[in-house]
């Protein structure tokens, strides 16, 4: 038997509802693969707050609105000096002398080239190009600057304290703690005070990644054991507590735990594919200033390493982290470094 001729308005007609009929298909799919993102996204933050180190109805109590720790800070600064304090003796007496002698170590770093940087597109834009850098030969603190170690440079100076001490103390229990709530003024007076200075930014990234390009100091796998990040703990650990995260060379806590203020400003690697933008400092309205040059230094300084707060791509060794340098935080710290002067071969 004959089939019927369809006619072309049937054609038209049936092609319109095929149409119609794969866009609705694809509309479904498409919704039903973002209820299902969204639902692992919800997983996930609900497995982010299991593993926070506090409770998340607590978390105003841990972050601060943007510029809200610089207005203390500028507060502190004016107030804090004159606070009493330890004495020399006092400050001296905080820790052991085996303990002052392993948290004042400085490691030593052979002068060299390395690979600064990366060529990853997945990470920061102002990480990147890789590039190749030379250092010359120094030293740089095994550890970041205790609070132990600040409150005898508090001692010495008459220096004011940080924002999180309390009646001029610092915290019970947290001696061999970084210390936080530090501007890149305060880092770089303390540094001057040692005898030393602020490690530059390519000496603190050869420091934590050795000559091999690692992502981390102790290799390219993150290991969630090696360091104190994302709210795992909720708040700073000793500096000697994560052994396992050593880098290369043995320097210790270069991935989370504080971010570390350097000596340089933010500026663009040579090639890089960042917007000069990025690099441009945000004014934020104070009236907190140590000088009136610094005042109308509106520039950023980076910082390195990442912190207990950072998600765990801000721990990468090449991770760049920038902030105006009087602002404080307490995820805040710092180490030093200092020229490493080859020893005169005897005739």
């Amino acid at each position: 038997m004959k089939r019927p001729s369809i006619s072309g308005e049937d054609k038209r007609r049936r092609k319109r509802y095929l149409t119609a009929t794969l866009v609705t298909c694809i509309t479904l799919a498409m919704v039903g693969g973002s209820l299902h993102v969204m639902k692992l996204g919800t997983m996930r933050m609900d497995e982010m707050r299991g593993k926070a180190g506090y409770n998340v109805s607590d978390m105003s109590d841990h972050i601060r609105s943007a510029g809200e720790e610089l207005y203390l800070q500028a507060a502190n600064e004016e107030k804090g000096k004159d606070i009493l304090s330890y004495t020399p003796d006092e400050a001296r007496a905080v820790l052991s002398d085996e303990q002052w002698r392993d948290v004042s170590w400085m490691v030593s770093i052979p002068a060299g080239v390395f690979t600064m940087g990366t060529d990853d597109a997945r990470t920061n834009v102002q990480n990147r190009p890789a590039h190749r850098v030379r250092t010359g030969a120094y030293k740089i603190d095994k550890y970041p600057v205790t609070q132990a170690q600040y409150a005898r440079f508090i001692a010495a100076n008459h220096y004011r304290v940080p924002l999180n001490w309390k009646d001029g103390k610092m915290p019970r229990g947290m001696a061999l703690h970084p210390v936080t709530m530090v501007s890149w003024y305060n880092a770089r007076d303390y540094c001057a005070w040692a005898g030393k200075r602020l490690p530059t930014e390519a000496e603190w990234e050869k420091a934590a990644r050795g000559d091999d390009a690692r992502r981390w100091p102790w290799g390219s796998v993150m290991f969630p054991e090696n360091l104190n990040t994302y709210y795992k703990v909720g708040h700073t650990t000793p500096v000697n507590a994560y052994p396992q995260g050593a880098s290369p060379y043995g320097v210790m806590d270069m991935a989370g735990n504080v971010q570390e203020w350097v000596a340089d400003e933010f500026t663009p690697y040579p090639g890089t594919p960042a917007r000069g933008q990025v690099f441009e400092a945000k004014e934020i309205d104070t009236n907190y200033h140590r000088g009136s040059e610094e005042k109308e230094r509106l520039v950023y300084f980076v910082m390195r390493g990442g912190s207990w707060k950072s998600d765990p791509f801000s721990t990468y060794t090449f991770h760049r982290n920038y902030s105006m340098p009087n602002y404080a935080s307490d995820f805040f710290g710092f180490r030093c470094a200092m020229d490493d002067q080859p020893k005169e071969k005897k005739p």
